[in-house]
């Protein structure tokens, strides 16, 4: 079975996991059929992250794989403002916009310690 080098990065693997979480909410939110754009915008803005991490690390320039980690930081934040706007609806709970809260926390952390190491490895 063939390994992809972005296999081994666990920021990879934290956005992944997030991912999933965001999906398994999405799933199961009860809103107005008229809202369904929103809850697809959280799934694909939620799964961007990790996307974006493994194309940047496909590329052949760590220059390049360092824009692809900026946007995936901004599906990060783009998930959290989904999440939020969630919340003021109702459609969620302060509990679980906290822990999403704390988890994209740690995975923005990662992507910009990424971003850091290899930005000391260009210089």
């Amino acid at each position: 079975m063939a390994h992809f080098n972005f296999e081994d990065l666990e920021v990879w693997k934290r956005s992944v996991a997030f991912a999933k979480a965001v999906i398994d909410l999405a799933g199961v939110i009860e809103t107005d059929r008229k809202h369904y754009r929103l809850i697809e915008q959280l799934e694909s803005a939620s799964t961007s992250i990790a996307l974006n991490i493994a194309e940047g690390k496909g590329r052949y320039s760590k220059k390049e794989f360092i824009q692809f980690l900026y946007i995936a930081r901004g599906s990060l934040f783009e998930t959290i403002t989904l999440l939020v706007i969630f919340y003021e609806k109702g459609w969620i709970n302060h509990s679980q916009l906290e822990n999403f809260k704390n988890e994209a926390g740690e995975i923005g952390k990662m992507i910009s310690g990424l971003i850091s190491s290899i930005k000391k490895s260009i210089n």
